[in-house]
């Protein structure tokens, strides 16, 4: 009997696990998929849009008499199938975005990638359609209370899992449990074989001796044979003569090489001596340059090479910032020049942009290594990891470090034509100096360096010879509203809007489909406070990794406090009356304060000032927001497909996060309030509707 006390306390529980394994499952494709189809790592944020198309579809089919939702595991099987026939796609290129160990583009690539994010959804939607359900039996508010309940402590149980024990076989297991206990005994039988070749498909898609970092999977191979590295290194790594190099590689695809930078390691005219001369001038040009280079600072420190050749030169004392703590415990345990073990070596785990902004000035030169550009650092919008490294007012930051002998370097690995002038265009108007540019006679590596008293740098240095960008086109620049080094310009690139308008001829045709002559002002209504609750997601998240670094763990901290605020908003709703037009007026007084007060003033705080700032007013809108949305739900008539309309419309703010290519982060508030606004519209016409008839 459903109207009974314990069935009800049942629903709750199943609505709460449900949450909770679509959440988990949402995160662990995200984290996971790149590490299978190297292509998805620029893709991540269509990942999660195609994960909420799938729940939004589930959602809306509840009322339909057939029942997904013991197919789930099929679904869950037919993506596992098709990550592992498109493994080796590579993405595609594109003459407007700069991608690593990319090739031609071509309709494979792109059948691909539309394939994945079609696959994605469809293993939604059996638990998005048992969500509708439940929403359809339960009080509207209890309800959504323990979907949020679920949806939180997934987040918070992902966190933990993914920063100390993440494994593709073990978050999978997690899901598959939790399925296993809501789903019926009845179902087992076709549950338990499509779990096994799950698991043993994940098992098959990966490899034992990977290790897994926050950001990235990641293999090291022997330099001498490309195999992947069962063991340790040799226990006298660090005293042998000519010790082996290693290759560090995320995602599939080379990183960075771990290896002693010290030639009289190596036998001369030894394969590794001659491996080794590759990389010396590169390493060694800011210190061939000028004077003894004593407190060094290196951003983007990775295996650290750009250290070993800091120390080799005498440096006494170097600041290593590194986001990824795993890199240096590779380099710890592979490298052969013992970097990080240096006593005169001070590591400093987290994003740069941080410490830039709190670092003591006298820096005798401050190097930029090969930041990682291999990924974005949150499936919440299409920022690279390094995006905010590499922006006017981060160099800036930088260049003020120096002393007044100083220099500043940046070294590059150039993969289009246009990055070379783009970054010499960026340092200029960071640091007011016409940078020197140095080529090395083979290769594709790229230095810049500026120094503080403007003194003149040789014309060569040893193979290293400059060129000039002078009179180059000017660019669009990247700064802190528009981090986008890797564009060559404000737009969308032609490769997303294909499989963005691949996903939306999916979500009209599934409305269609689902909903067909039953849609009203209803669903825009709820699809429109979806889309400006997402875009509002975004901009948090953007605002607040700018404030303390584009590190996994903020992104996490930020969706724990928006559900936390949600939940706030939703119990607050169970006291109040009902919906009121008058709910919108506080929520668009914190968005105009959010848009009026510049990012750049809150950058100025100190940290408990951006910390308050953070906490108390990023968070205003999304409170106000939570509440109209709680007691414009308590009213609905079709709770199910209204919440469905709801993560359609979070889809679709989704998308509108690319427009950020184009105009910015900060003007994304307008688009946000543009949504609001439209949904206040469909409210009060949906009523002024109701009272006619």
């Amino acid at each position: 009997m459903i109207g009974s006390t314990p069935e009800k306390a049942r629903m709750r529980l199943e609505m709460f696990a449900l949450s909770f394994a679509a959440l988990f499952l949402e995160m662990m494709v995200i984290r996971w998929v790149p590490s299978v189809v190297h292509l998805v790592a620029y893709y991540a944020n269509l990942m999660l849009l195609s994960s909420f198309l799938g729940l939004g579809a589930g959602a809306m089919a509840s009322g339909r008499r057939w029942n997904l939702f013991g197919w789930f595991p099929v679904f869950l099987a037919c993506q596992m199938a098709t990550l592992l026939l498109c493994r080796n796609a590579v993405l595609g290129s594109t003459a407007n975005e700069a991608r690593f160990f990319q090739l031609a583009p071509s309709t494979f690539n792109g059948f691909v990638l539309v394939s994945v994010f079609a696959v994605n959804a469809l293993m939604f939607v059996p638990l998005g359609q048992r969500m509708g359900v439940l929403f359809n039996a339960l009080p509207r508010l209890s309800a959504y209370s323990w979907d949020l309940a679920g949806g939180l402590v997934g987040t918070l149980c992902f966190g933990l899992f993914s920063l100390r024990l993440f494994s593709p076989v073990l978050g999978m297991a997690v899901v598959m449990l939790v399925y296993l206990a809501i789903c019926g005994r009845r179902r087992w039988l076709l549950a338990i074989p499509a779990f096994a070749a799950v698991l043993a498909a994940v098992v098959h898609g990966g490899n034992p001796h990977a290790i897994w970092s926050p950001y990235y999977y990641i293999t090291v191979t022997s330099y001498d044979d490309g195999a992947i590295v069962a063991s340790g290194p040799p226990a006298d790594l660090r005293t042998m003569r000519n010790p082996p190099l290693y290759n560090v590689n995320v995602n599939q695809f080379g990183y960075h090489q771990d290896l002693a930078l010290d030639p009289a390691r190596y036998d001369p005219g030894s394969a590794k001596a001659r491996a080794l001369a590759d990389y010396l001038p590169q390493y060694n040009l800011p210190y061939a340059l000028g004077a003894a280079r004593d407190r060094v600072l290196v951003v983007g420190a990775g295996g650290g090479t750009d250290v070993q050749a800091s120390l080799l030169a005498g440096a006494r004392h170097v600041d290593a910032v590194e986001i990824d703590p795993a890199i240096v415990g590779i380099s710890r345990k592979f490298n052969a020049g013992a970097p990080y073990d240096d006593p005169r070596v001070r590591v400093h785990i987290g994003d740069a942009r941080p410490f830039l902004a709190q670092a003591e000035p006298g820096y005798d030169l401050v190097a930029f290594g090969y930041l990682d550009s291999q990924a974005l650092f949150s499936s919440m919008n299409n920022v690279r990891l390094d995006g905010y490294v590499y922006t006017v007012e981060s160099i800036r930051s930088a260049y003020r470090l120096l002393n007044d002998h100083g220099m500043l370097n940046l070294s590059f690995a150039l993969g289009r034509r246009w990055l070379g002038p783009k970054l010499y265009q960026l340092v200029a108007a960071a640091t007011g100096r016409t940078p020197v540019v140095y080529l090395a006679d083979v290769g594709v590596g790229m230095d810049l360096c500026v120094t503080k008293d403007g003194r003149p740098l040789p014309a060569v240095a040893g193979p290293m010879h400059q060129v000039s960008y002078a009179g180059t086109q000017a660019l669009d620049l990247p700064t802190d509203d528009w981090p986008f080094l890797y564009l060559s310009q404000r737009t969308i690139p032609k490769d997303y809007l294909v499989a963005i308008a691949c996903l939306l001829s999916f979500s009209v045709a599934g409305v269609a489909l689902l909903r067909r002559g039953s849609f009203g002002l209803n669903d825009v209504h709820f699809g429109l406070l979806g889309m400006g609750f997402l875009m509002l997601e975004t901009k948090s998240i953007s605002d607040t990794t700018l404030f303390f670094g584009a590190t996994w763990f903020v992104t996490m901290v930020v969706v724990v406090g928006v559900l936390l605020m949600v939940i706030a908003a939703n119990l607050l709703a169970e006291r109040l009356r009902g919906f009121s037009p008058w709910l919108y007026a506080p929520l668009f007084a914190a968005l105009l304060l959010l848009l009026v007060v510049p990012r750049e003033a809150v950058l100025g705080f100190s940290f408990q000032g951006r910390m308050l700032w953070t906490l108390l007013v990023v968070p205003l809108p999304v409170f106000f927001a939570g509440i109209i949305f709680s007691t414009s739900f308590r009213e609905s008539d079709s709770p199910s497909a209204l919440f469905g309309a709801n993560l359609i419309g979070a889809m679709l703010g989704g998308f509108c996060e690319y427009l950020s290519m184009v105009i910015g982060n900060h003007r994304l508030s307008l688009l946000v309030a543009a949504a609001y606004l439209g949904s206040l519209l469909a409210a009060m016409a949906a009523r002024g509707r109701g009272r006619a008839a």
